[in-house]
């Protein structure tokens, strides 16, 4: 199969046409220099247990290890630039909408790439690395609507002091600050801005989907794909790996930030 003569009818032909639901993961940023979560990669983020290291739970435990964990790896994360393959995509947006063509970006990441980058039709199920917001209840910063932008989060004495005392506190009520990402003990609808509801009620009307360096791990790409085999809507995965792809699924064996703007390119000129 050659990659980019495949998205580039995936994206003029009559199957997107109803609607394309395109859904990135870890592999779309990692040409922008940040590690992938599952992926073989030397420094993927999951090479460490983060099923323990990734909840609400742990958070309650220990604050101060929570927020260490985090802000380590928040530190590539933030300064990350977009790479060809988040412009490709909002060339892409842009094209479709001028085609009157429906589309919606979700990605699981919560790097700020793809916003960055100019996507605007844009849903971010896991949160935001750029937000944090307070863990007491009826809180205006707390869920399940509030957050605030981590530049108002007094951070800096934390790092220079990490202990108890110098966590970062809500500006409003001074309780505890905690990341603005979904946890593995916590559901998708326990913020509103994680938008999951958004994102199902697109992929159950969507005639095309295309996956972008997932490795289709989490709950909201198995909801993605069940909406898709419901719609017996074609679905593609960009992934430059080897590994088998769900059932139904077609692989296309290239790099995203190589793949997706040679198709771009070929598809609207």
């Amino acid at each position: 199969m050659d990659p980019v003569a495949a998205l580039a009818d995936l994206f003029t032909g009559p199957a997107a046409r109803g609607g394309l639901l395109v859904v990135t993961g870890a592999g779309v940023s990692h040409a922008s220099g940040i590690p992938t979560v599952r992926g073989t990669d030397r420094d993927a983020i999951w090479n460490r247990d983060v099923t323990e290291l990734g909840t609400y739970g742990f958070f309650e435990e220990d604050p101060v290890g929570s927020w260490r964990w985090y802000l380590d790896r928040f530190a590539s994360v933030l300064p990350a630039r977009p790479n060809p393959a988040h412009e490709a995509l909002v060339a892409l947006e842009r094209a479709l909408a001028a085609r009157g063509t429906p589309f919606l970006l979700v990605t699981q990441n919560v790097d700020t790439l793809h916003e960055r980058a100019g996507s605007k039709a844009l849903v971010k199920v896991h949160g935001s690395a750029d937000r944090v917001r307070c863990v007491r209840r009826g809180c205006e910063h707390a869920a399940p609507t509030g957050s605030i932008a981590r530049p108002e989060a007094e951070i800096a004495r934390f790092l220079a002091d990490p202990r108890e005392a110098t966590l970062p506190r809500c500006p409003a009520c001074g309780d505890l600050l905690r990341q603005h990402v979904l946890w593995f003990d916590e559901s998708y609808a326990s913020h509103a801005s994680y938008a999951f509801d958004v994102a199902l009620d697109f992929a159950m009307d969507a005639t095309a989907v295309l996956f972008v360096g997932t490795s289709f791990s989490v709950g909201a790409t198995d909801a993605f794909l069940r909406a898709a085999r419901v719609a017996r809507a074609p679905v593609l995965s960009i992934d430059p790996g080897d590994h088998p792809p769900p059932f139904g699924v077609t692989p296309v064996r290239a790099k995203a930030e190589e793949a997706l703007p040679a198709a771009v390119r070929r598809a609207f000129g």
